[in-house]
């Protein structure tokens, strides 16, 4: 991978994880460069991927530096690599995933927050059906923190349109709602907490592996879990004597 760069500024890592989220389990880490970039290319351009509100955020950088931040957060434990086949798919990872839904649910609130000052009626609903159940349950928890009856028509609207489980917290949420029952801040503290120390990420390190043969402990560098990585290995299973010996044994 390419030379790191220091700790990415809390933007750079939402800013990232957001141009992630349109391509998760589909597309790898030059064209996630190339959102982020802001380019014209036609992949990016016939799957709308411009229309991300990250896309072009790094406009001003080279290609390269901003594959770099996206290195960078592989390492650090925001995105990593699953491969379909021979093709390198970026995912989140937990970390990545922790962040991001919550970005998300901020996203969806703030807009509804500027259709409702516009006094637009509820839209189609149908746009947050079939949405990652986390980030949904995370978004109406929000609502209620917000402690707003304004939301309530477009709650009732989409209660219509979803599946049981969701009917049933959409409900919970007007019930909360309509009750003006008190804001539970200590939670929302935690939360956000969690949030702030998600964002460190977790520095790469040598790993101390177990031989699945002599039973030794080994270590398996930072620079080899790079190389096994791109090449979409899994970790050796044997240290390298073992290997050496097995590789003897065979030719």
């Amino acid at each position: 991978m390419g030379e790191q760069t220091n700790h990415l500024p809390e933007a750079d890592i939402r800013i990232i994880l957001r141009a992630a989220d349109e391509i998760i389990g589909v597309g790898g880490r030059t064209l996630l460069a190339k959102i982020l970039k802001g380019s014209r290319e036609k992949k990016v351009l016939q799957f709308e991927l411009d229309a991300c509100p990250a896309y072009g955020c790094f406009q001003s950088s080279k290609l390269q530096e901003i594959m770099d931040k996206i290195d960078w957060m592989i390492d650090y434990d925001f995105l990593d690599i699953e491969y379909s086949g021979k093709l390198p798919m970026i995912v989140f990872t937990e970390r990545g995933w922790q962040i991001e839904r919550d970005q998300m649910a901020d996203e969806l609130l703030h807009e509804w927050d500027l259709w409702l000052a516009e006094e637009n009626p509820p839209p189609d609903m149908g746009y947050l059906k079939d949405r990652n159940r986390q980030m949904i349950f995370l978004f109406l928890a929000k609502i209620r923190e917000a402690g707003d009856i304004k939301y309530i028509p477009y709650l009732q609207e989409w209660e219509k349109i979803d599946y049981k489980k969701v009917r049933a917290e959409i409900r919970t949420t007007t019930q909360v709602l309509e009750a003006n029952e008190p804001i539970d801040h200590e939670l929302i503290r935690k939360r956000r907490a969690s949030i702030e120390e998600a964002l460190k990420g977790s520095a790469p390190r040598d790993l101390l592996l177990k031989c699945w043969e002599c039973g030794k402990r080994f270590t398996f560098t930072v620079g080899e879990q790079h190389f096994y990585k791109e090449k979409g290995f899994v970790h050796p299973k044997r240290c390298d004597a073992c290997r050496d010996r097995r590789y003897t044994d065979i030719f």
